[in-house]
Order: C-alpha cells, then sequence, then structure tokens
C-alpha cells in the first residue's frame, strides 16, 4: 500500500513543487530569522534570486553549531505562541538543540510517519509497541502519531523494564515493534531467559527499527532473533525528527519525502555537490517547516542517492543505508574506519553475538584499538584452542578487510552492557586529556 500519491509524482512535478516550496522557504528565513537573513546578505543573495533547484547550491550551509550558538530560539521563523510543541537533543556535550512544531508542523510529521510505517507493512490491522523512551527524545512521540493516523493500536510503553515489556508483547498481541535496533536485541535475549521463544510464542510480524545506526548483518540478526520482517527508517530532531525517510518491503533503500525534503549529496572536505550515486554527506533543506526551517543542513550522515523508480512503484528518491558519519569516523594510524565496517565484519563471524564495544587508545604515538565482543556460546570458554582461534579469526579480517589490527577480548554471553536507546559502541581514550 502506498499512503500518499507524493510518493509516485513524475520527477518534474516533484521538481516544480519542491521549487515552490523552496523558494517560499528561503523567503521565510530572510524575512524572519536574522541568522539567515545575515549569511544570505553576507553572501549578496536575495530570495528573488533562487530561480531554480540548481540555485540551491548558492546558498549557506547549515551546521548543528548554528542551533547551539542561536539557543534556545534563535533560529525559529515563527513566534513561540504559535509554538505547540518542544523537542530538544540530550545536550550531553553543551546545550541541547532544541527544536519547535507549529501546528501545521505537527499535521506533516504526522503525515510523513504514516508514509513510512505504511511502507514497511504496518496497517490498521496492526498493534504496535513503541519501545523508545518518550521525552524530549523524538523518536517515541514521532513514531506513536504516525501510528495513530494509520489506524493501528499503540502501546505507548516507552524504553526500559524488559521483562514488562515481554509480558506486554505477549499479552496483548504486539505485531509491530518500534525501537532501535540494539535494544530489540536485548529485548530478544530477555525473551528467551523467560523461556519465550520469540518466533513462536509471539505474534511479531514487523520491526521498525532507527534512532541508530545499523548494518544489513544487524538486519538479519534482528531476523534470526524474531523472525520478523525489518526496516529502518531515517530521521533527526533538527530535521523533523523520524519520517523524513523509510524502507518499503523492496528493501532497496530509504525512500525520502522529497515533497518536504530536498536532498542532497556533498563531498564533506570540499563541500562539493556531488551527481546522484555517488557518496558523501547527505544535506537536507526542509522546504515545509514553518516553525524550525532549515537551509542545507549538513546531517554528517555518510551515504548516496538514487533516483529509479523502486519496484514498489514509489518514484522518491532513495537513500542507501547509512555507511557511518563523519565525526564518528575513526583515524587509526592513518586508516579511516567507520564503527559500522568493524560491526559488519563481527557479525559475520560465527560464534560472536551482536553486542561489542569498541576500545580506542594511544599507547606512545600510537593508535591502539581493542574490542570487546561476546560469544554465542559459553561452553567456547572451556577450550582454550577454540577461543584464541576465534579470536585469530576475528583480527584476521579485520586486517584483511579494514586494514587494520585490533586485540580481541572474547566475554562471556550477557556480560557487556545493553543500551535502552541509542548505543554506545566507542569509547575514544584518545580524546581524554
Amino acid at each position: 500500500m502506498i499512503w500518499s500519491t507524493y510518493e509516485t509524482m513524475a520527477r518534474d512535478q516533484m521538481e516544480k513543487l519542491q521549487l515552490e516550496r523552496l523558494k517560499q522557504t528561503v523567503r521565510r528565513v530572510y524575512d524572519h530569522v536574522p541568522h539567515y537573513r545575515a549569511k544570505l546578505n553576507e553572501l549578496g543573495i536575495n530570495p528573488e534570486d533562487i530561480q531554480s533547484l540548481e540555485d540551491l547550491k548558492k546558498l549557506p550551509l547549515t551546521v548543528k553549531n548554528d542551533l547551539r550558538d542561536n539557543y534556545p530560539f534563535g533560529l525559529f521563523a515563527v513566534p513561540q505562541k504559535e509554538v505547540v510543541r518542544y523537542h530538544a537533543s540530550s545536550g550531553t556535550t553543551g546545550k541541547p538543540t532544541v527544536v519547535g512544531y507549529t501546528k501545521n508542523d505537527m499535521e506533516t510529521w504526522t503525515e510523513l510517519i504514516a508514509r513510512i510505517v505504511t511502507m514497511a507493512g504496518v496497517s490498521a490491522e496492526d498493534t504496535a509497541q513503541v519501545s523508545f523512551g518518550y521525552g524530549l527524545f523524538t523518536g517515541a512521540f514521532g513514531l506513536h502519531q504516525g501510528l495513530e493516523r494509520v489506524g493501528a493500536s499503540v502501546i505507548p510503553i516507552s524504553s526500559g523494564n524488559t521483562e514488562k515489556q515481554i509480558m506486554i508483547m505477549q499479552d496483548f498481541g504486539t505485531t509491530a515493534l518500534i525501537g532501535t535496533p540494539s535494544y530489540a536485541l536485548h529485548m530478544a535475549e530477555v525473551a528467551k531467559s523467560m523461556g519465550i521463544d520469540p518466533k513462536k510464542d509471539l505474534k511479531l510480524k514487523w520491526g521498525l527499527f532507527g534512532g541508530e545506526g545499523s548494518t544489513e548483518a544487524m538486519r538479519r540478526e534482528l531476523q534470526d532473533a524474531w523472525g520478523i520482517f525489518v526496516t529502518e527508517n531515517y530521521g533527526m530532531s533538527e530535521l523533523i525528527g523520524p519520517g523524513v525517510s523509510g524502507e518499503c518491503k523492496a528493501l532497496c533503500g530509504m525512500h525520502i519525502s522529497e515533497d518536504h525534503f530536498i536532498p542532497e549529496i556533498i563531498d564533506p572536505e570540499t563541500l562539493e555537490v556531488l551527481p546522484p550515486g555517488s557518496v558523501g554527506e547527505l544535506v537536507i533543506t526542509t522546504v515545509t517547516k514553518e516553525a524550525l526551517p532549515l537551509i542545507r543542513y549538513r546531517t554528517k550522515d555518510i551515504t548516496s542517492l538514487h533516483y529509479e523508480t523502486c519496484d514498489c512503484g514509489r518514484t522518491t528518491v532513495r537513500m542507501a543505508k547509512i555507511q557511518g558519519r563523519t565525526d564518528d569516523m575513526l583515524i587509526l594510524g592513518g586508516v579511516n574506519v567507520f564503527p559500522s565496517q568493524i560491526e559488519e565484519v563481527l557479525f559475520n563471524t560465527e560464534g560472536i553475538g551482536p553486542h561489542y564495544q569498541i576500545k580506542v587508545f594511544k599507547k606512545g604515538y600510537l593508535d591502539k584499538i581493542e574490542i570487546d565482543v561476546e560469544l554465542i556460546d559459553d561452553n567456547l570458554l572451556e577450550s582454550f584452542g577454540q577461543l584464541e582461534a576465534l579470536k585469530q579469526t576475528i583480527r584476521s579480517r579485520l586486517r584483511t578487510v579494514l586494514g587494520i589490527d585490533a586485540k580481541i577480548h572474547l566475554h562471556e554471553p550477557r556480560t557487556l552492557a545493553r543500551f535502552e536507546g541509542k548505543a554506545k559502541r566507542v569509547i575514544d581514550m584518545r580524546e581524554v586529556k
């Protein structure tokens, strides 16, 4: 099922709509946001200068620090009395980034979520359990309202209290699980420890996961653990929250709602706009947001864009699975490595569980990396030879695939930290002063 006719618009009609909305957005920020007016004046750009989508690249880029520098409401384009909802980032490294929504923004957000849950398979016949944390984080509320829009029954259980989550899932007949992929894997472990077989004793059919990056190997782990159809969706608070894009049943990229977001791919070093299919940093311009419109927002996420019509019939551009972030790339002895690449190696190694942690530190002038991983079967702990062979297998694959040498620590099952929200996979002790 396709929720909205905008998802199948002809390319020329979509671009015509995008240009119209882009012009309106540039005028909105010029008239109502001092930060953008100053930026545009500095570049000698007037709103009337935007006459084609090609002119988009003339506009200034926006970064997260712009939101922090204008904390809390300096980038808002409407007076506070028009804001009906606030959300914010965790602010663990300083002031949080604050986002706001008008009544129309809330309507847009709800419709966008309706699109992505529909393309993932959820309908009015489903009971959806939202296992994101409710609060300033956008994930839970965003998915909740869109699920209700399509007619699904929603269980707003939030994150944590995992045994109760499993009980509710079983008693209420949950058919769709919403949360982070790492927490979903933990939930499957807990279910098994309770004597519940997730594949046989539950009614789950769909898994809609987001909030953190994941790999194809992670998808396979989730499918194997739950016996469900797994899709990924993408968004960030600054743009609107979840709802920017999501996977359909063809699983060939996440469809971006182009009537609301104009995507670009840039070279993160030169800032040059790259052609379709190129791998680079995703930049998004919002063209319907009223409270917090953003021009060319640098997401820091590394991906590519593909414009061919999908097998599902949608004509909207698809973004490939996120390869990593420009701000979490590790440089180890001159080698560029993303944590997701390490995850792919680990998840494709027999005997290794889905939980791991990467530690990076300096030894003298050299970068060193150690990886803590869990075993699936603790019987392996009884054989020193098997443990050493497994360590060497992982080290060899990391050297072959990524060109890095890592020390591997094997742990008993269920001993590494679990996360109810975004998993913290990397501890970079080189940054400690």
